[in-house]
């Protein structure tokens, strides 16, 4: 049985990870450590966890290298810029997920540009479900969660690049996330009061941190450039990201369709789904499932691809676990379900 750290749980993403590690069948909850909240019971943190004994008086370990000594296995959901630092002074067998951005650019100018400090280097990038990732996380000892919106994004375009169907340097994305994304810390602009009824965009013009990651990415995946709008919504609703991707191409809507579903034919967690239904975030709720649509626009030459999943778990602590059993040889949905919880 392997020992799990988690280091940032009192987070979303943290308590996550520990809904989902509480059932796994090979990796056992080791320590959970935490910043401000070190010292708390975890259900005085995560009331969730009240009804279940062996975990609801778990007390949050302080952030500290010594605590994660006896753990075979690190989950970092710490804050961008943050693991870096913790990660120098950890073993160097030690397998790490790390859910941040810290090690996911290859490319120093952009993490200084988009993050800013000094860049930590570039870890092997766990997205499974690009072509060539899967062997490269199964070999690694450390690897790079992606991005929630790169996450849905990159499952949108990923095979249609490699197909040659679409154009790369003409990508319009405009994607939705509920609030869950931006963190537990309390801003104005998240209070109920700012969110409810109202929809807003932010980071606009190309400034949205996950687009160098999205550009990187892909750039490979196509065997050339891939320049990207990207266009982030607040959306009232807690958790959930609904990513739409227009990209032009003379393909038809067949032939997309067809290259999404031979792409991802084998993968236990992405859904193309029948012709007509669109994605909803509210049906991936809970789990690791992505959702997937294709629409042509024959008059406009563009195709949008429309992408759902849970922000926190396909774009965070799923995901996590996914590449965590991949690093350890386990069946890659060990502990993750692709059903949601709707309504």
């Amino acid at each position: 049985m392997t020992r799990a750290a988690i280091v940032g749980a009192s987070g979303y993403a943290g308590a996550e990870l520990i809904r989902i590690l509480h059932t796994h069948p090979d990796i056992e909850l080791g320590v959970i450590a935490a910043g401000s909240n070190a010292g708390a019971t975890l259900a005085s943190v995560h009331p969730q966890f009240s009804g279940v004994p062996e975990l609801a008086n778990v007390v949050f370990a302080a952030t500290e290298p010594s605590a994660l000594t006896d753990c075979d296995l690190i989950f970092m959901a710490l804050p961008h810029g943050e693991s870096a630092a913790l990660v120098a002074q950890l073993p160097a067998g030690v397998r790490i997920v790390d859910l941040g951005a810290d090690f996911r650019l290859g490319d120093a100018s952009a993490w200084e540009k988009y993050y800013g400090g000094t860049h930590a280097g570039q870890w092997t990038y766990g997205l499974p479900e690009i072509h060539g990732n899967r062997a490269k996380i199964a070999s690694e000892s450390r690897v790079a969660n992606p991005g929630c919106y790169a996450t849905a994004v990159q499952l949108a375009l990923a095979p249609l690049f490699a197909d040659k169907l679409v154009e790369t340097n003409d990508v319009i994305v405009v994607a939705a996330s509920g609030t869950s994304g931006a963190g537990r810390s309390a801003k104005v602009n998240l209070l109920g009061s700012e969110v409810m009824g109202s929809m807003s965009t932010y980071k606009v013009g190309g400034t949205h941190q996950h687009t160098p990651e999205i550009e990187q990415s892909l750039t490979a995946v196509a065997g050339q450039d891939v320049q990207l709008n990207f266009t982030p919504m607040l959306a009232p609703m807690s958790r959930g990201i609904l990513a739409t991707v227009s990209v032009k191409t003379a393909a038809s809507e067949t032939q997309l369709r067809d290259s999404l579903k031979k792409y991802f034919t084998e993968e236990p967690f992405v859904t193309v789904l029948p012709t007509g239904q669109l994605p909803v975030t509210a049906s991936t709720y809970g789990s690791n499932a992505a959702h997937i649509q294709v629409a042509k626009d024959d008059r406009m030459g563009r195709a949008t691809v429309i992408v759902a999943i849970d922000n926190l778990v396909k774009g965070a602590a799923g995901q996590a676990v996914q590449n965590a059993n991949i690093m350890l040889g386990l069946h890659e949905a060990s502990g993750l379900s692709a059903i949601g919880v709707a309504p």
